[in-house]
This record gives C-alpha cells, structure tokens and sequence, in this order.
C-alpha cells in the first residue's frame, strides 16, 4: 500500500470514555486542538463581513455584488460537506480534519496573488477553497466532540467548544478592522473628483490591506494541522456504520429529527449570516457619524454577546429544556429584527446588536438535536446538516439586491425576521416531540 494519512490511531489509554468524565483523562490537548478548530472556521466566517464592505471599496463592487462572498463561501461548505463526511466514514476524522486545514491554508495563501491581481474572481475561488477546508473542518469537528468524554456529557461539550467559535467571532471584527480597514475614507464625490492614476492607486492600497491577515491566518492553519498530525485522538469504530444496511444515506434521511434539523439550520444560517453580513453597512447608513473601524468594533461588541450567549445559554440548559429555551430566543430575535429593520437611528443598530445574543445557542442545539438518535450513523447525518449551512450563501445576495433596489439595507433585516420565524416553528415541535418521547418512556417499561 502507498503512503497515506493515518486514521484515528487508537489510544493507550482507558477503553472507553470514563462514566462522568468531561473529558476522558489522556486526550486534553487533542480535545483542545480539535476545540481550536471552531475558533478558526469563525476567523474565516466572520472576515467575510469585513470583506464585504472592503471589497466595495477596493473593487468598486456594490452591495449586492458584494453579498456574492457570502454565497461562494457558502456554496462551498454545500458542496463539500458530503464529501467531506464520505472520506471521514472512510479513514477518519484526524484525516479529515487535516484535509480541511489543508484546503484553508491554501485558499488563505491564494489571497496574497488574488490582492495583486485585484480581480474578484481569484479572491472569490480563494475563498470557495477556504470554505470547503471550513467545511470539512466542521463536518469533523461537531461530532468528534462527544468522543472525547462521556457521552451523557457531549451536549455540554459541544457548547462549550461551540463557545470558542463565539470567540473567533467576536476578534474576527477587531482583528479585521485593524489590519484589513485602512481607515481611509472617500464619499462617491470625493472618489469621482479622483484622477485615474489615482484612483487605481488608492484602490490598489484598498486590496493590498487583506495579504497580511490572510497569510497570517495561514501560518497558524499549518501550525495547527502540524500539531493534529502528532497528537493522540479517540478512536472511532467505522465499521458499526460502514456496514450497517440502515446506516446509508436514504435511511439517515428518514429520521424526522434530522430532517426538522436541517431545515431549520438552513434558516438559521440564512439569518445569522445576513445580520452579520450586513451589520457594517446597517450601522454606517443609520449613524453615518461612525466609522468603519467603530463600525467594526460594534461588530465585535455583537459577537461578544453571541459568544457570552453560548455559556450563558449552557447554564440555563441545565434548568431550562435547550428546545424552549430555543423557542424562546427565536421568538425575541423575531422582535429584534423586526425593531431593526423599521427604527430610527440608535434604536434599530442596538436591536440589531442585541441579536446576536440570542442567536448563540441556535446552532449547537440545532445540530445536537438532530444528530442526538444516530450514533454511528452521524457520519452521514452531521455532513447534511453542514450543508444546510447554504442557507448562508443564499439570504445575503438577496438581501444586498433588496437593499440596492430600495436604496437602504434596513428594510432587509425583514429577511432574519422570517427565519427566526422558521426556527422557533421547528424548536416548538422539536419540543413537543421531547415531551411525547418522555410520556411514553414509562408506559415501554417492562412490567416485573
């Protein structure tokens, strides 16, 4: 046999997971490289909403053009999620993630080339790279989690690392407007008034801002899949779901749970990308007063209220079902979002910041509620629901057409508002479904 990447190697450690343990005693530093995974998918995401503003200005694009990164990007994690749990099935998960940090490293690479090209296209297929590494990256990541501990605990285990996301979120604004924002400001008159020669100078500056962050992120991939490449992982035993006749694709996708799930993680992703998307440019329009670094920093300031709402949300789960407690915050984000898109000024940007709070838990309890009955078989059901993540590619170019035909992007935070609609649908029946699931436990008891 020729060389290739090694599968899970099998530990030397206990057997299984140790009953109660968080994490299984001898995989701490794997279970913190594989952590770290979600805190560098949430570097790339939430980039793209600085790119999107800067790109207006660096390749004279309009919003809705502009909206078009959203769409690559998500197109890509559509694409490759399958793929992506196929070669996991079939060598592994340490192999898939080093696919993935692979492919991210060189989309990040590609962005040096792409800036002095200036051409949207190369920073796009940059991009749809980086997103299929992302992508693969979370197919494995999300389930591999409940590997590393007992799995009664692997709820608790996917928020916590889903946390770490909301951290790569929250710096992903502040590290983009620092290095990636010039500061450098022009109204439309200013920029017609221009010379040629000085224009395309300007404009040529604009692109350069994104190669130092983007190669930056690029050496910290590589070093990562370095350090995944030598660590001990948990094994995982592919056989159980490689040769089991109920564990194909048509049977995975009659599981109700699953199915409810990706709908709803298609909406989700649909809002949540929108918001964010969007943000700077919302909050440009309704206080012109600031800036895109302040901008930026208010960002930041969101997603710090999305990965305080992570934890928080944890906390409450242990007094509050996680399917109300998800009905319940989908319904304050239909308000929020409904106050951002007719308020004035002030009032409508805290709205819009405020959403993100309540946005933290809907991904990781989306996900585990609809991979929860699956076991083995989560191979395949965890790539479906990753690819539901499309909802991203296609609710940012709408709402950037929307908003270029009206002339301002408020009106299009209606867009979030229905998707929030959708969610809270599904976690009001997921939680129906919980209930009638524990009704008819005691009645299936066997009678002694």
């Amino acid at each position: 046999m020729g060389a290739s990447i090694p599968a899970d190697l099998p530990s030397s450690g206990p057997a299984g997971p140790v009953r109660g343990s968080f994490i299984t005693p001898g995989f701490l530093l794997g279970f913190a490289l594989v952590t770290s995974l979600f805190f560098l998918w949430a570097l790339a995401n939430n980039f793209n909403d600085i790119l999107i503003r800067q790109f207006q200005k660096a390749l004279d694009l309009n919003r809705a053009q502009a909206g078009f990164i959203q769409f690559v990007f998500y197109l890509g994690y559509f694409t490759m999620a399958l793929p992506a749990g196929m070669l996991m099935r079939r060598f592994g998960y340490r192999t898939g993630i080093l696919f993935g940090l692979g492919l991210y490293a060189t989309g990040a690479i590609l962005f040096y080339p792409a800036a002095e090209l200036r051409v949207y296209g190369v920073f796009l297929a940059a991009l749809f790279i980086i997103a299929s590494g992302a992508a693969f990256l979370e197919t494995a990541a999300n389930p591999y989690i409940v590997a590393f501990g007992d799995p009664s605990r692997a709820s608790q285990r996917l928020n916590f690392a889903q946390a770490f996301n909301g951290l790569g979120g929250f710096l992903a604004p502040i590290i983009g407007g620092l290095f990636i924002f010039s500061g450098v400001e022009h109204s439309k008159a200013q920029l017609a008034a221009m010379a040629p020669a000085q224009l395309a100078a300007y404009r040529a500056a604009e692109a350069h801002m994104v190669q130092t962050a983007y190669l930056t992120l690029a050496a910290v991939v590589i070093c990562v899949g370095l350090a995944v490449a030598l660590v001990r992982l948990p094994a995982i035993d592919r056989d159980t779901a490689a040769e089991s006749p109920a564990s194909g694709l048509r049977a995975v996708m009659r599981e109700p749970a699953l199915v409810g799930a990706i709908i709803a993680q298609f909406f989700y992703v649909g809002a949540q990308v929108g918001v964010w998307s969007f943000f700077i440019d919302f909050v440009k329009e309704l206080t012109p007063a600031i800036s895109e670094k302040h901008a930026a920093f208010l960002l930041s300031l969101s997603l710090a209220l999305f990965m305080a709402g992570r934890f928080i949300g944890t906390g409450l789960m242990q007094r509050i079902a996680p399917t109300r407690l998800l009905a319940a915050f989908a319904a304050i984000n239909i308000a929020l979002a409904a106050v951002a898109a007719v308020a004035p000024g002030a009032a409508a940007v805290a709205a819009l910041t405020l959403t993100s709070f309540f946005m933290s838990i809907m991904f990781p309890t989306i996900f585990s509620l609809g991979v929860k009955d699956l076991g083995a078989r989560a191979m395949l059901g965890a790539p479906l629901i990753i690819m539901a993540i499309i909802g991203g590619a296609v609710f940012p170019p709408l709402m950037g057409e929307v908003s270029q035909w009206l002339g301002h992007v408020q009106p299009a935070m209606l867009f979030p508002a229905g998707c929030f609609v959708i969610v809270m649908i599904y976690a009001t029946r997921a939680h129906r479904g919980v209930r009638a699931e524990e009704a008819a436990r005691p009645a299936m008891a066997p009678v002694v």
